[in-house]
């Protein structure tokens, strides 16, 4: 009984020290960052952003100089443009948010979006962030998902290397 005992106590034992993390496996498995929608501050900040975005594109010299940009511009047009882009942040920044607009590819068709163009709306994304003073890292992700739609965008772009667009799909 005595032996019967022990190898119950081992058995459990055993099974015990299986189940416990060692403080050198705690260590490696860190937790996940949160998805970068939540480190961006959600829906609220994400529209804020894009308010200000839109507002700056809508006033780029080098933007209106496109006519057919230009003619694509008008102030009741302008409230869905935020309403879309905000969804696509969200959803793209792994929110909770799906959006159901027109692909990339689809709606810049016919803008025939220059490289001087698409650096001038690089140039207002970046004062955007840091107006809101958005983490740099958080920055470089974004930058890295707007960079992804640069060949749907961009008339001869070069596909963005190993890397699919997230906002064509």
């Amino acid at each position: 009984m005595t032996a019967l005992r022990m190898t119950l106590a081992v058995a459990a034992l055993a099974t015990t020290l299986a189940a416990t993390p060692l403080p050198a496996q705690e260590k490696a498995q860190a937790p996940a960052p949160n998805p970068l929608y939540e480190r961006l501050g959600g829906l609220y900040s994400i529209a804020a952003v894009v308010d200000d975005f839109i507002e700056r594109l809508y006033i780029n010299p080098t933007l209106n100089a496109n006519p057919a940009i230009g003619n694509a511009r008008s102030d009741l047009r302008k409230p869905g443009l935020k309403t879309q882009l905000t969804m696509l942040v969200c959803q793209v920044t792994g929110g909770p948010y799906k959006y159901v607009g027109k692909n990339m590819k689809e709606s810049h068709a016919g803008f025939n979006i220059t490289e001087k163009e698409w650096d001038a709306m690089v140039a207002d994304f970046k004062a955007t962030l840091e107006k809101f003073k958005v983490p740099a890292a958080e920055q470089q992700e974004l930058i890295a998902i707007v960079a992804t739609t640069k060949p749907d965008i961009v008339v001869g772009a070069a596909p963005v290397a190993a890397q699919d667009s997230p906002a064509s799909r």
